[in-house]
């Protein structure tokens, strides 16, 4: 038989009477009809997701990159290429 499922909404609010409000985990655990075995688990979960980006996220900010890289040279040359130009019409009026 399997367990009572959680959503993560009480999860994260019985994480936060710990991380934020201070109080231990077997005084939270018992106040919420839960083991702190479960509350140990959830915490190291939340804990786990937060050091570790998913390796989607990061792929797709590397592309980004990237492409920021690639429009950030184009506008560099862009630049200096007007810089030459306003030189020259600067020292040749007609």
């Amino acid at each position: 038989m399997k367990g009572i499922r959680y959503t993560d909404e009480f999860k994260a609010e019985a994480l936060k009477q710990i991380t934020e409000r201070g109080h231990s985990a077997v005084e939270v655990a018992s106040r919420l009809g839960i083991t702190d075995k479960s509350l140990y688990r959830w915490k190291a979960e939340a804990e786990k997701r937060l050091k570790q980006p998913d390796s989607e996220d990061v792929a797709s900010l590397k592309l980004e990159i990237a492409k920021l890289n690639k429009a950030l040279k184009r506008a560099t040359e862009e630049r200096e290429i007007l810089k030459k130009a306003a030189v020259y019409f600067a020292n040749h009026p007609e």
